[in-house]
């Protein structure tokens, strides 16, 4: 996981984006054999149960698509004001589209 400013800012500027209404998926390739995600969600969005409940739905997105993913990227995945109402499916398959469009899947 992606946790220091300067991580997410770098990625946020040399990196590739994607964006939809469901949330905004910043893509860097990277020197290792992993991908890193960071995910963030502000307080624009609602409360903390609703930023938390969409942090949870783009956390299991992430886990069900990663073994199809290719290693090395950085991987930030911003949320976006719907992503708390959305079903989870509707994640999914968005997130699987975009990664697709950003040279991610396998």
């Amino acid at each position: 996981m992606l946790n220091k400013n300067r991580d997410f800012q770098r990625v946020y500027a040399k990196g590739k984006s994607s964006v939809s209404r469901i949330f905004v998926a910043y893509v860097l390739k990277f020197k290792g054999n992993e991908n890193l995600i960071g995910i963030t969600t502000s307080k624009k969005i609602g409360n903390a149960v609703k930023r938390n409940r969409a942090r949870r739905v783009i956390k299991e997105s992430y886990r069900q698509l990663e073994p199809s993913l290719s290693k090395g990227y950085v991987i930030v995945v911003v949320a976006r004001g719907k992503t708390p109402f959305v079903k989870s499916w509707e994640v999914f398959s968005e997130m699987r589209r975009h990664f697709r469009k950003l040279g991610l899947l396998k």
